[in-house]
């Protein structure tokens, strides 16, 4: 081990200035706990932004990563591997998908799936079936036509010119959605509940809405659950519970329970237009990654788990309930599951980062969701003991922040 000291002066001394992380520096955790440096400890409601989908070192996932390890650790997809073909098959038995590809995050699985919707279209239909439609507030990933694709321009202007043929509307807003998409139109893109926009679940009846739409115009229907899948709302995928099937899905964050991994789901006659060579990813299906993958898979596709996170649910807002009773700071807790956001009402509007602030004082770990949702994304097994003692922490936090 180097005896380096490292501290957070380290970071603006090597790292490019793209974040702005904490002064506190973790180094271990277990479940849903977190020391850092100083042994301080945290109760980690954040969940590396709903990637740690088992909590910290949850020994399933430190088996299969210690076993495989022990195995190999890279090929390429010159060859394949066995764990990358198990957790296909799960993926595929699993959901409405027959076919799978692996890569590495979030936004490769989206930039996968946007270059096969084009594909599909213009090798199906016509080469002016292009325009891809996305929802305002959305998020994708950080490629740039990823990012593009996001309703967010702010994360995407400022680099130049643009992937062209993207096109935004309202979330909920089924009118603009009619009066924009047409027969050009080759995808439309949607999260089933929009994450970091706000934690904006849809409205009833609109994702079917969508589908309909969709299928009128011969566009598919892509599903974004890199932050709603793999247990996150009390579904193994989101799309489960909306009585809708997507045509293209795409999945990562807790896919690999803390490990980086992607994947695109997707039909067998929508996937045979990514013929070889059209794409790839020199990681995508690492057989660490994919081992790991197979192990969080298999815990949280279970009965239990995805119940248990509809009961998690259940304790958030019965304390929150009683935590905002007495210092009436938020309007509403929206979202699903255990991804959840506390709306702050217009007395404490675009105050968001003072709540994460004062959470990080009081030991706890929360995230944002712009500047008036404070999000919470913890480990879906999180012990009713941790749930209760983080809630009485954030009470702490929020009592800071109320009373200035």
């Amino acid at each position: 081990m180097s005896d380096m000291a490292v501290t957070r002066e380290l970071f603006d001394q090597v790292m490019v200035p793209n974040y702005a992380p904490s002064q506190s520096i973790p180094v271990r955790g277990l479940g849903a706990r977190v020391w850092d440096q100083q042994d301080k400890e945290f109760i980690d409601f954040a969940g590396g932004i709903a990637v740690n989908c088992l909590g910290h070192c949850h020994p399933a996932l430190v088996n299969a990563l210690k076993e495989q390890g022990e195995k190999l650790w890279h090929l390429s997809n010159v060859w394949t591997n066995e764990p990358a073909l198990r957790l296909g098959k799960k993926l595929v038995d699993a959901t409405f998908a027959e076919r799978v590809y692996f890569c590495n995050s979030g936004a490769e699985a989206n930039e996968a799936a946007l270059k096969l919707a084009r594909r599909y279209a213009i090798e199906h239909f016509n080469a002016e079936k292009t325009q891809i439609i996305a929802f305002k507030q959305g998020f994708h990933g950080r490629t740039f036509f990823t990012v593009t694709v996001g309703g967010q321009a702010a994360y995407s202007d400022g680099f130049g010119p643009k992937p062209a043929d993207v096109d935004h509307v309202p979330y909920n807003d089924l009118e603009a959605l009619k009066a924009m998409i047409s027969d050009r139109t080759c995808a439309v893109v949607m999260e089933p509940l929009q994450g970091e926009g706000g934690i904006i679940s849809p409205e009833p009846g609109f994702v079917k809405a969508v589908r309909e739409l969709c299928d009128q115009h011969n566009a598919l229907l892509v599903f974004d659950e890199v932050q709603t899948g793999v247990g996150r709302t009390g579904a193994l995928y989101a799309y489960m519970e909306t009585g809708v099937t997507p045509d293209i899905l795409t999945s990562a964050k807790a896919l690999g329970g803390g490990f980086p991994i992607g994947a695109m789901l997707t039909r067998a006659d929508i996937a045979a237009s990514l013929k070889p060579g059209t794409h790839g990813s020199t990681y995508g299906g690492n057989p660490l990654a994919c081992a790991v993958a197979e192990a969080a898979f298999d815990t949280v596709n279970t009965p239990d788990v995805l119940a248990g996170v509809k009961e998690r649910e259940g304790w958030y807002r019965e304390e929150l309930e009683k935590i905002n009773a007495k210092y009436g700071c938020f309007s509403e807790v929206r979202g699903k599951g255990l991804l959840l956001g506390c709306v702050l009402n217009e007395q404490f509007a675009g105050r968001a980062k003072d709540f994460l602030q004062a959470s990080s004082e009081e030991g706890l770990m929360v995230l944002v969701a712009g500047a008036n949702v404070v999000r919470f994304a913890p480990s879906l097994v999180i012990t009713r003991e941790e749930v209760l003692e983080g809630l009485a922490r954030f009470e702490r936090a929020v009592a800071r922040v109320v009373n200035g």
